[in-house]
């Protein structure tokens, strides 16, 4: 959505997107988005659609087979225009962290001892502990790399890997502190060693257009519920490397690609919620081509959009007394972590939430990134923008830190 621009150029209409989100009519400030966005009255439409038309397990006899069967591919195709990906490697899954663990067990069982795996004090515990425990299953070795608490910047990954190693984990930006790794190099250099490529993209998926391609990733998991749709995971797999992979699973069930790594029945109105959300992105301005060019035109305008806003809290923050931002890799999504001298994040938050703000404090599954930083578990106050976020809610997040700090 757009309106004209006093220039004559075009700015981001954020009203109108608004107006698509029912729960956003309660007045709530939603700065909580990194854990999960509101959804627009269309996602929740179509699941009900999917949920009260006719339906069975898929097939191609009956009218309701042939209408299950379209509903999951339009799902793998939504998400794939999404993601910059093939529709054959897109797996559906309960949850990101269900679908890496499922992951992790499988690849596990081409690894020997002494064999090496790399994950990083950066990332969510979802793309750390399943290859933590997968490797210890099997007495591979696991090679962590560390993070500049200063910078917020990743460590060199390169420089962890060996000719052992067989899988490199990484996010594509970090959801406690926002930096986002630079990926391609580190597919390279993975690569280059024969090791596969696993990146976690749930809370880069958001706020840019992704490539997986491009990534070089052969792995892309991301969560449908952080990008306005249901609750589900999904991972992008290359279909040649998912080929080579063989899961557990029924005897009777599927064993093409993707359907091998999807254990049971697909949840259809969730898939069909997943659908219009990829759509309701790409509708977010008016813009022509495919729905692949409209998604990435569309979350071009939402990166300016979050950014400019981003620069008005982190002004805003530095003004008051006693903040530190831990938000400060060069590039990095619209996510700040503050944390207050002589003040928990826990107690701003609940002060918030007194005022109708929702910033919610915690270290958000990061762990190791909330120990590095030296904020051990408690981490800090999380400030997540999202597309639907506008400068007078901005506003009322500084004005209600300053009266936090001024009455605490």
């Amino acid at each position: 959505m757009w309106i004209g621009g006093q220039s004559g150029g075009m700015t981001y209409d954020v009203d109108s997107v608004r107006a698509r989100f029912p729960s956003l009519a309660t007045g709530t400030a939603h700065f909580d988005g990194p854990g999960g966005s509101q959804v627009p009255a269309a996602v929740a439409d179509a699941m009900r659609d999917a949920m009260t038309s006719s339906l069975a397990n898929r097939g191609a006899v009956t009218d309701a087979e042939r209408a299950a069967d379209t509903i999951v591919l339009d799902a793998r195709r939504a998400v794939a225009d999404l993601l910059g990906a093939p529709p054959e490697g897109v797996v559906f899954g309960r949850s990101m962290t269900q679908l890496t663990y499922d992951f992790a067990r499988t690849l596990a069982r081409t690894w020997r001892p002494g064999d090496e795996v790399v994950v990083t004090r950066l990332d969510h515990d979802a793309n750390v502990r399943p290859w933590v425990q997968a490797a210890e299953a099997v007495g591979a070795v696991v090679r962590w790399v560390g993070f500049d608490p200063a910078t917020g910047e990743l460590d060199d990954v390169a420089g962890a890997l060996s000719e052992r190693t067989r899988l490199v984990a990484v996010t594509a930006a970090s959801n406690l502190i926002g930096t986002r790794p630079p990926l391609a190099r580190i597919a390279t250099a993975a690569h280059q060693r024969g090791a596969l490529f696993y990146v976690d993209g749930v809370h880069l998926t958001a706020h840019d257009a992704v490539d997986v391609a491009a990534l070089g990733a052969d792995f892309f998991a991301c969560s449908p519920y952080k990008f306005f749709g249901p609750h589900c995971g999904v991972v992008a797999g290359r279909p040649e490397v998912l080929a080579d992979l063989r899961p557990d699973k029924l005897l009777p069930s599927s064993d093409a690609v993707p359907e091998r790594f999807e254990l049971g029945t697909l949840p259809y109105e969730v898939l069909a919620g997943c659908t219009a959300a990829v759509d309701f992105i790409a509708d977010l301005v008016p813009s022509g081509g495919t729905r692949r060019d409209r998604v990435v035109a569309s979350l071009a305008a939402v990166g300016e959009h979050e950014d400019r806003l981003r620069e008005r809290v982190e002004a805003g923050l530095a003004e008051l007394p006693g903040v530190t931002v831990w938000s400060r890799a060069r590039l990095r999504t619209p996510t700040v972590l503050a944390t207050f001298a002589d003040h928990a994040a826990a107690d701003a938050y609940r002060h918030l939430a007194g005022l109708g703000v929702n910033a919610p404090a915690g270290s958000f599954y990061a762990i190791e990134a909330s120990r590095r930083l030296g904020l051990g578990d408690t981490g800090g106050l999380r400030v997540g923008l999202a597309p639907y976020s506008t400068d007078a809610e901005v506003d009322r997040l500084l004005d209600g830190l300053g009266s936090f700090l001024r009455s605490a």
